[in-house]
Parts: C-alpha cells; structure tokens; sequence
C-alpha cells in the first residue's frame, strides 16, 4: 500500500469516518476499470472534479461518474467567476493526493456535491491511489467533507 493510501486510511480512522478502503492490484483511474476492478456498476462511482477559483481557492465538484462537471454551474451556485480545472500537478499540491486517486474528504476545500449523487445509498470514490477507492455511504460523504448539495453536473 502507498504512503496516499496510508494517509487517507489514517484521515479514516482520525476523524471515524465510516468508509471501507478497497486495494487493487489493477488502475481504478477511470469509472470504467474502477467498476471492473470491484465488480460494481459504473453508476455506483463518482468522481472529484477540482478546480481553482479566481483567488486560487481549490472547489470539488463530486459527481457521479457517468456525469461531467460544468464550471459554469460551479461558478453559478457560489456566485463567483467561472472557475478552472485543476492541472494535475495542481491537484497534488492542493489534496495531497494523485490525479485519479482523489479522495472526496480530507483536505482543505469547498465540497460540492450533485444531487444525483446523494439517490445513491453508497458510492465509491478515490481511494487516494490509482489503485484504491473508498466505499462510502453518500450521508456520510456529505459528513466528511462537509459539503453542500448543489446542482454543478452538465
């Protein structure tokens, strides 16, 4: 297990957050080898789309993984300028973790977090590796990160 995976099993642990960390031996990089990966259906998977305001303040917009983001909506819910996506080197500073590892909790940001996502009784989400997801019921997503239920897929 890498030192992403430890730190966000500790995050976990620390703050008793009820979420189960899955190891594979295969990329979970995209919602399609995630969903093979863990024999599960596309639509239980979201992914954490960050971006960076004007004043550089990092957004996660969670959506579910068949959906996109739109920084326009983003911008529309908080009222701000559009917002840019994150590069990935952007994302490891920010989170402390890799691209397609993102976890949807543990680090300093606004959590936005679609609708759609919360019909969902569990989803999984980066598991802080390209390797690993997190099991996590959608109530306690929101818990962990704190995040606000808003509109922000296209």
């Amino acid at each position: 297990m890498d030192h992403y995976e430890e730190k966000l099993k500790k995050i976990l642990q620390d703050n008793n957050i009820e979420g189960e960390h899955l190891s594979f031996n295969q990329s979970c990089h995209s919602v399609e080898e995630a969903a093979q990966a863990t024999n599960a259906k596309t639509d239980d998977f979201v992914k954490n789309i960050c971006m960076l305001d004007s004043d550089d303040n990092l957004i996660v917009a969670i959506v579910k993984g068949e959906d996109r983001a739109s920084t326009t909506q983003v911008g529309k819910a908080l009222h701000i300028e559009r917002p840019r996506t994150a590069t990935p080197d952007e994302i490891l500073e920010r989170t402390g973790y890799p691209c397609g590892g993102t976890p949807s909790f543990g680090y300093n940001a606004k959590f936005l977090i679609d609708p759609k996502v919360m019909e969902k009784e569990f989803v999984y989400s980066g598991g802080g590796s390209e390797n690993s997801l997190i099991k996590i019921s959608t109530k306690e997503l929101q818990k962990a990160n704190n995040g606000e239920i808003i509109r922000v897929r296209k």
